[in-house]
């Protein structure tokens, strides 16, 4: 004879299961999120690098460096560039993912900085800046999911946070160094 609680607990269990979150869905969410953050920052990266998509290139980007206070105005804009460009290629194909999100982070707080004091609010403000370092920090501490270049990669295949938590703290001392030298 069944009691009416284990009969209970049954019907909860199954439907407890049967609700699970599924891995699937965590893995295609980051691997979305991956691509739309990568493939703006790698743009970003060419427009100050090569002056693809309207970008100034690397002479207007040295420019506006010099202007904005940061010495060797052409060195920056290179590293903004690069920085951009490989970390934002590097999320797109979840490639040593915790680095890469955080030269992203890195270039986003200097160009938080940079954008300081003009509102929360586009045009002038910092939210499209703020939303991409936390879409980095966010990939940075939970990984590249299955379906990235990482998994097949030894040391990297099981994402641990404390890698992405050291590279966040590499990025974040080196933007701090840089914003040093601005003046």
């Amino acid at each position: 004879m069944t009691s009416p609680l284990g009969t209970l607990q049954s019907a909860r269990i199954g439907t407890s299961t049967r609700h699970a979150p599924s891995p699937h869905g965590y893995d295609t969410g980051l691997f979305l999120l991956r691509i739309a953050l990568g493939l703006t920052m790698a743009a970003h990266g060419a427009q100050k690098l090569f002056g693809w998509f309207g970008g100034p290139g690397l002479d207007g980007t040295a420019q506006f460096f010099t202007m904005s206070g940061y010495p060797a105005g052409r060195t920056m804009a290179v590293v903004a560039g690069l920085s951009e460009t490989l970390g934002g290629l590097g999320l797109v194909a979840g490639l040593l993912t915790p680095l890469a999100a955080a030269a992203v982070v890195g270039t986003m707080i200097n160009a938080l900085a940079v954008k300081w004091g003009g509102g929360f609010f586009a045009p002038k403000g910092v939210e499209y800046e703020l939303l991409l370092t936390a879409g980095a920090a966010a990939l940075a501490l939970t990984g590249p999911g299955r379906y990235a270049v990482d998994r097949v990669l030894p040391g990297l295949r099981a994402h641990r946070a404390g890698y992405g938590v050291a590279a966040l703290v590499l990025g974040v001392v080196l933007a701090g160094v840089v914003l040093l030298v601005r003046k």
